[in-house]
């Protein structure tokens, strides 16, 4: 039911009523005057209460939104709304101006308006008196009750429509857009229901992005309709325009198997609007009235029409933002992405020239490497066939000479063609139970040779147990560790000498799918010129070498840790250098898988 009053032309008080009142930031009403006959609510009731109390507009965010605006730049500001007072609205037009202080920010707001009249049909016919002047009153429904549609004049068409359409096209947020549509549309109009369909050119399907509902009814977002299969869908697509369309008093049933159809929930009513922008459509407004039958009057579909047009235009402004921003954030993902890349390339560039300088100087280093024990092969052999030796015992020296040359030459190739096998992937290791007592003779033995040639001392410390010990690997490839490792602790120690030490780690580990009982720890220490704790790193990479004066002063390829590390690990094992600098000798371990637990 809606309440209306009509207002002689000539009068004219009869136009508007006055109103003034102030509140604070929080919504507490001081003071309310208003020039209105037959308060429907006693002043005394208002002052001193709350806005949402007895008096507050219908969009209370909103305007708490505009107070906070106005205190924050003190300036006054325009509002138009619907607000209630007791059981009745009217709508306002006010101006929120704040009150100034002489010191600090104002925290109170003074607003002033007045209420602007609907006029109803034959309205304007009807004598009244001038004392009964009274705003356009329309009742405010109780939550369990159905919004009263309210007729739309001209004017408030006007001022609706500028309101909706300042609350969507204020955000930029597609479901923002998309309810703020449904809610004001729902509410104005009193319907049932409204829903609304972002739709993209050529797509077969439409779903339901928003929904504003009153009612006990199944909620329908996220519901998806086929256009080719909806008539009234294609319909309002292809041509534009509302499509209206009348039920027959009750919902029909439809087959479960069926996709669903706008129609589905259809009782009395329903009316099409489609949303475009630049005459291409761009989504569907769906409003439903299930409780009566309605008829759209010119005005209605006028006012839908051009707030569905408003609609349109934000969400392709919307869509264009979206769009431009997920552009954007692409492009500064590949930028990203080719940055990365750019960083990567010149790294590698960075790592294939060093390696480029390595290999270069570890070719110089070989080729000095493998020339010097070839030179001495051939000089003795070249003094024994040319008769310069004559003594039998000279020419047994030269041939051991020859021989030793010899044995080194094979150890430099044997350490290339290792480097080589692992590089390729090439290298195959047998594996099988070992000795730890056949291993320490080897080295003893190779040890006893370089103690005579050197001032140094060798030492085999004591093993843990009396029992034999017997590893798991290859026993060729252990030999060429420990020579490895012992050779290269003389090769760099001056005074003192070197120690091997054994040490079982009872920690199970599972190798190659076989379960072992333990680790044995094989350690090689010296006393002689360590490395510094910036370059020990380089000792494990291929073809680098700590020091390339070393290498020319102290012989070899650079290659035997590397080698050394490869082929332990290939037995299950990890190889670790500790050295806390130089002059203070070095310590390398080894470990390999315990065949059995002593």
């Amino acid at each position: 039911m809606i309440f209306s009053a009509s207002y002689p032309r000539s009068s004219p008080e009869a136009s508007s009523s006055q109103l003034v009142f102030t509140h604070n930031a929080e919504g507490q009403i001081f003071s309310f005057c208003w020039s209105v006959a037959n308060h429907p609510v006693p002043v005394e009731r208002v002052i001193g209460g709350q806005l949402g109390e007895v008096f507050a507009p219908l969009e209370l965010t909103a305007y708490r939104d505009t107070v906070k605006q106005v205190l924050a730049t003190v300036t006054a500001q325009q509002f138009s709304g619907e607000f209630y007072l007791g059981d009745r609205s009217f709508w306002l037009d006010l101006v929120i101006s704040p009150v100034l202080l002489p010191n600090g920010s104002p925290t109170t707001v003074v607003v002033t308006g007045e209420s602007t009249p609907v006029m109803t049909e034959g309205a304007a016919n009807e004598p009244q008196s001038e004392s009964m002047v009274i705003p356009t009153v329309l009742p405010v429904p109780p939550a369990s009750c159905h919004p009263t549609a309210v007729p739309i004049s001209a004017e408030r068409h006007h001022k609706l429509l500028t309101q909706i359409a300042w609350n969507i096209r204020r955000t930029l947020d597609l479901p923002t857009i998309w309810q703020q549509t449904v809610e004001g549309l729902g509410k104005v109009l009193g319907v049932n229901r409204c829903i609304v369909c972002p739709y993209e050119v050529n797509q077969p399907t439409v779903k339901v992005m928003a929904e504003y509902c009153w009612g006990e009814f199944c909620p329908m977002q996220g519901l998806e309709f086929v256009v080719a299969d909806d008539p009234d869908l294609s319909k309002a697509i292809a041509t534009l325009h509302p499509v209206n369309i009348r039920g027959c008093g009750e919902v029909l049933p439809q087959a479960t198997d069926q996709p669903p159809r706008l129609r589905s929930s259809l009782k009395h009513s329903m009316l099409i609007v489609t949303t475009s922008y630049q005459d291409q459509p761009n989504g569907l407004i769906v409003l439903y009235q299930d409780d009566q039958p309605r008829r759209w009057t010119e005005v209605e579909l006028e006012f839908i029409q051009e707030l569905a047009d408003q609609v349109g235009t934000a969400i392709a402004h919307a869509t264009l933002i979206a769009n431009s921003q997920a552009l954007a954030e692409e492009l500064r993902k590949a930028n990203s992405t080719l940055l990365q890349k750019h960083r990567e390339l010149e790294e590698a560039r960075e790592q294939a020239e060093e390696a480029s300088r390595l290999k270069s100087e570890f070719l110089a280093n070989t080729s000095h490497e493998v020339r010097t024990p070839l030179n001495g092969i051939l000089g003795c052999l070249n003094l024994i066939l040319d008769g310069t030796v004559d003594e039998p015992e000279e020419q047994i020296k030269f041939i051991r000479d020859a021989n030793k040359s010899a044995l080194h030459l094979l150890s430099v190739l044997d350490d290339i063609l290792d480097i080589a096998k692992l590089e390729a992937g090439k290298l195959r290791i047998e594996l099988a139970p070992v000795k730890l007592r056949d291993l320490l003779n080897e080295v003893k033995d190779y040890a006893d040779t370089l103690v005579r040639s050197t001032n140094l001392s060798f030492e085999i410390q004591d093993l843990p147990t009396n029992d034999e010990i017997i590893v798991y690997g290859n026993y060729q490839r252990l030999v060429q560790v420990m020579l490895n490792l012992v050779g290269n602790a003389f090769k760099f120690t001056h005074e003192g000498g070197v120690t091997v030490s054994v040490e079982i780690l009872k920690k199970k580990i599972t190798f190659q799918e076989k379960d072992f009982p333990g680790l044995l720890k094989i350690r090689v220490a010296d006393t002689g010129i360590g490395v510094s704790l910036d370059r020990q790193d380089r000792l494990f990479q291929s073809f680098s070498q700590v020091d390339g004066s070393r290498t020319r002063r102290y012989g070899g390829t650079g290659l035997g840790l590397v080698i050394s590390q490869s082929l332990v690990e290939a037995m299950g094992g990890t190889v670790n250098f500790y050295s806390m600098g130089e002059g203070l000798g070095s310590t390398v371990t080894f470990t390999v898988p315990l065949y059995q637990e002593p």
